[in-house]
């Protein structure tokens, strides 16, 4: 029976009616799958038979494989970027359950820090209630509830796609056990010389007045004002001549510097005017510097005619442009060198001014910067040290003075001369009025040479969305590259050298360009700022000594006693208990005097709570990793900054090395066109919306499609696509249901039994079982559902079902050929339901309780089948690939008689084969090629081609002459044959004619 022909074997009103007699495909698997409406009840279903615990059960004993979850934040419903990150997870956990592992998930939560503690204040301002006037338990608990509240939505929000894990007890950062454990690392770091307190820039949100990390923050496009400003030169050189030749041939050899700097100013360029009140050098770069005389200024210009300027030569043009004014011609050269010879020191440019109260006075440094470039600018860089890492590291080297002219707030301290209390960043994220005044301030001395506005990226706090400034404040550090008294010495001394080395030796990185990625930043980061000035979070749970100076060796306690009693008050209650009234005492009462020690109150990095989860996941739990590593860390690429590098940080300090042996990164979610997600924009994908629409199965076919590495587009139209893939997938696992109707083991047979067709299939099933196990193995899911997919359509839809049809409908129950075809389609089951089960979860749940529908056994309940290796048949494959190559021309060549009309169906057709190459000849004899073909006859042959000949460029030597096919038309296979009409049964040919007997 033609795979082209109606299958309701409609026969002429005078012929015998034998549709009753063909083994049509029989299921009651829906073309439709409605998942949006069924997903529930199997999502029901595992839940009620235990697929997850019963899984653990049945792998007693095998090989553990542990993906740890890196914790979502318990916040706010889920986006589209969740989809994608739990249903890559979840593929992986099931390949590899289904590989032959016991792959255990454990769900985790983030649950402390600020965008939790932010929600609340939000809700405080609301309610006009002050946040500060309230408990710091009750705020505690407030926060708790919060999260609490969001973890319960999410769970069932990750649950609806199908995701399968210990989803009746996950881990949270803000359980017990969990915060005792992040505060024992923490202490960890107390006891092995990691920790000390220092006081320098680090980037600071004056609306969340606290410190972010790096992982929290943003750049975004940002409007700064920009100002040039004159320092005027002090040092009154003596005459002296200089030490080499003057590079200016305008200039006698010997030079009168004195008359030369008199009145004389550097020039340098900022965007943070409000940095200045903080300036403590100046630092120069190496290049040519001129002393430039203004001759000419236009109307406006804050210059005047004659002045002297000192810029880099590369620079000039630029400062004149910017100043409104033109340069004399022939500018006396400094080499770089000789700037803090003949021109240091210099003055403040608010040296002096009004009403400044001396806070100016001081002389200001010219100072050697390696960071000081020619790209923009002056050539001079003003140096803040308690602003800017630049400047810092400068400060240190020549021990410049820090400043705390800076609250909390984002204000001037109130006894600031001129700008006492004024505000850098509004408390609601604007400009304050600090810039402005500074720079009014500078033109009323007569220190601005120049302003305007710049557009560039900035920093911004992830959560408020407001800029951030550098503010110098005494924070708590891990130091990475001090030596650790740990005895963990195996892969390196300090936390970097021991992050560098798990980086290149301890870890696969998955693309590899993640690992490139992540060590530059590891070998050029700075000590880890631990501490945050806020309330929900596990707190820095150490004492200093009351007088001591940081740098003092018994600054901080160190006493194991005093941990242990934290470690055991936390278990029982909670870091709630930290700050409770009377807590110091109760940890260090009869160790130590209370009173001669005091308690810090700053939180811990929410990075180091979650990059602290090893040790209570993996670690601590019964399901954990038998030895606290993940074999895989699984998040975006913006983790190489984020938890990747937290845990991986925190690993190194903790237990010696990184606590994972993998990590895979995916990329971001854009639209259809490429573009970033907005809720102002419109074009957000809400996952709830795709599955009421399509089904989870839809949005998991999606990640699956998709090269997951790279930034992922979704959209309606990209969906569409995907809906449709999946109905392609969805009909050639319903034939299979429906050709196995009443399929038994008695039935089976051996495959040294079958014909070649259905031992060719075999082999691609032991290619694909290959493959599949390869790619799954190596995180390729795009691969292994693009293998399987094109199987079934070109090798299983569009040939094998396509040929086997007819002897599915219409060959006897009991022959050879019917059974192996039926065997192979079990064996084909089997394994393409199983396979496909980490990607469609609910599909292949429906697909094998459709054929086994046990009260409680379901398809996650099963491994990949294994796959016998003699089924690999190389020669066999050589031949049948000759079989696929000539068949395509053979069928083209009928397709054009369709298209014309002259027949309607292949079965009418006998085509004459021409084919030169003897090899190919001698496989296409060796096989009923009518059969593969679908024609009612057809005959091979060497000779050559007529021109009449079908021919295609793609398979030269093959020409196909078409001809009818001779006979009449069998009423219950539709083939047109010779002997139809001559047998017991009237108007069919003698294979139909056996059967009907």
């Amino acid at each position: 029976m033609a795979a082209d022909t109606p299958a309701d074997t409609t026969v002429t009103s005078d012929a015998p009616d034998y549709r009753d007699t063909v083994f049509l495909p029989q299921t009651e698997f829906p073309m439709r799958a409605g998942l949006p409406q069924r997903e529930p009840e199997w999502l029901a279903r595992w839940d009620r038979i235990g697929v997850y615990d019963r899984l653990r059960e049945r792998s007693s004993g095998r090989a553990p494989f542990v993906l740890h979850d890196g914790p979502p934040y318990a916040n706010g419903h889920l986006h589209i970027g969740h989809a994608l990150n739990k249903t890559i997870k979840d593929i992986v956990v099931r390949s590899h359950q289904m590989m032959g592992r016991d792959a255990r998930y454990v769900p985790g939560w983030d649950c402390h820090g600020l965008p939790i503690e932010w929600k609340i204040e939000e809700k405080y301002r609301a309610e006009g209630r002050d946040k500060d006037a309230v408990d710091v338990v009750e705020f505690r608990r407030e926060c708790r509830r919060f999260a609490d509240e969001w973890v319960d939505i999410q769970r069932d929000e990750f649950k609806r796609l199908g995701i399968t894990g210990k989803w009746d007890d996950p881990y949270l950062t803000m359980d017990y056990h969990a915060e005792a454990v992040i505060a024992a690392e923490f202490m960890k770091l107390v006891m092995n010389g990691a920790l000390y307190q220092g006081s320098k820039p680090v980037m600071w949100s004056p609306v969340e007045k606290t410190a972010l990390a790096e992982a929290e923050v943003e750049y975004k496009d940002h409007t700064s004002h920009t100002i040039w400003v004159k320092f005027p030169v002090l040092y009154k050189a003596p005459s002296e001549p200089r030490d080499h030749d003057n590079p200016n041939e305008d200039y006698n050899e010997k030079y009168d510097f004195e008359e030369t700097l008199k009145g004389a100013s550097v020039v340098i360029w900022t965007t943070t005017p409000w940095t200045i009140p903080q300036n403590r050098a100046v630092a120069y770069g190496s290049m040519q510097y001129g002393l430039y005389r203004v001759a000419e200024a236009e109307d406006g210009a804050f210059a005047k005619v004659g002045e002297k300027l000192i810029i880099a030569v590369e620079l000039a043009d630029s400062v004149a442009k910017a100043a409104k004014i033109k340069f004399a011609p022939n500018p006396f050269i400094f080499r770089s060198h000789e700037m803090e010879q003949f021109v240091s020191p210099l003055a403040h440019p608010l040296r002096g001014v009004e009403g400044g109260n001396d806070e100016w006075d001081y002389d200001v440094p010219l100072l050697f910067g390696d960071h000081v470039t020619g790209d923009a600018g002056t050539g001079f860089v003003h140096t803040a040290p308690s602003h800017g890492d630049d400047d810092y590291q400068l400060g240190l080297k020549y021990k410049l003075p820090m400043t705390y002219n800076v609250e909390p707030d984002g204000s001037y301290r109130a006894d600031l001369p001129l700008f006492g209390g004024q505000a850098i960043i509004d408390a609601d994220g604007k400009d304050g009025q600090a810039n402005v005044s500074v720079i009014k301030q500078l033109a009323y001395s007569g220190a601005l040479l120049a302003k305007g506005k710049v557009k560039h990226s900035y920093p911004h706090s992830w959560r408020s969305k407001a800029p951030l400034i550098y503010r110098n404040t005494p924070q708590w550090f891990a130091a990475i590259d001090t030596p650790l008294a740990d005895g963990m010495g195996q892969h390196g001394e300090t936390i970097r050298t021991r992050a560098l080395t798990s980086i290149d030796k301890l870890v696969k990185w998955w693309p590899q360009s993640g690992r490139n990625r992540i060590h530059s930043m590891v070998e050029n980061r700075p000590d880890w700022v631990l501490s945050r000035q806020r309330a929900w979070g596990v707190p820095l749970t150490c004492f200093v000594r009351r007088g001591a100076k940081p740098t003092d060796d018994d600054f901080l306690l160190r006493d194991q006693r005093v941990n242990d009693r934290i470690v055991a008050a936390f278990e029982q209650d909670g870091a709630d208990v930290w700050y409770r009234d009377g807590f110091k005492a109760q940890v260090l009462d009869g160790i130590v005097d209370p009173e001669d020690y005091d308690q810090i109150t700053d939180v811990l990095d929410v990075w180091f709570d979650s990059g602290s989860t090893h040790a209570f996941v993996l670690r601590d739990r019964a399901d954990g990793a038998p030895d606290g590593i993940a074999d895989v860390y699984l998040e975006g690429t913006d983790q190489h900054r984020g938890w990747f590098q937290s845990s991986l940080l925190q690993g190194c300090a903790t237990k010696g090395r990184a606590p994972y042996r993998n990590v895979v990164t995916h990329g971001f979610t854009l639209d259809e066109k490429g573009m970033k997600m907005s809720k102002s924009l419109g074009n957000t994908i809400v996952p709830a919306k795709v599955i009421e629409q399509y089904g989870a199965d839809i949005l998991r076919l999606w990640v699956a499609q998709a090269d997951y590495t790279a930034d992922q587009r979704i959209g309606p139209e990209i969906l569409k696509g995907t809906a449709d893939s999946y109905r392609r997938l969805r009909n050639t696992l319903r034939f299979l249901l429906g050709a196995l109707d009443g399929f038994g083991d008695a039935e089976k047979l051996d495959p040294a039994q079958m014909p070649e067709l259905e031992q060719w299939i075999l082999h691609r099933l032991a290619q694909l079982d290959h493959a599949v196990r390869r790619g799954y193995e190596q995180f390729d899911f795009q691969g292994v559902f693009q293998t399987l997919f094109q199987f079934c359509t070109v090798d299983l839809s569009a040939f094998y079902f396509d040929i086997r049809k007819d002897s599915l409908y219409c060959d006897a129950v009991d022959s050879p050929r019917r059974r192996a075809a039926r065997t192979v389609l079990d064996i084909l089951f089997h394994r393409l339901v199983t396979w496909l089960a980490p990607i469609l979860p609910f599909t292949t749940e429906d697909v094998w309780l459709s054929r086994f529908p046990s009260g409680d056994d379901s398809v996650h309940l099963h491994d990949f089948p294994d796959t016998p290796a003699d089924w690999l048949n190389e020669p066999l494959a050589v031949k049948w690939d000759h079989v696929r190559r000539a068949r395509r021309v053979v069928t083209a060549a009928l397709e054009v008689r369709r298209t014309d009309k002259t027949i309607g169906a292949s079965l009418e057709a006998a085509p004459v084969v021409h084919v030169e190459d003897r090899d190919m000849l001698a496989a296409l004899k060796s096989v009923d090629f009518a059969d593969v073909c679908i024609t009612s006859d057809l005959s091979l042959t060497a000779d050559p081609a007529p021109s009449e000949a079908f021919r295609m460029a793609e398979a030269p030597g093959i020409g196909v002459v078409f001809e009818r096919a001779d006979g009449a038309k069998c009423q219950r296979c539709w083939k047109i044959l010779p002997d139809v009409g001559t047998h017991r049964h009237p108007s069919v040919c003698a294979r139909c004619d056996d059967v009907l007997a």
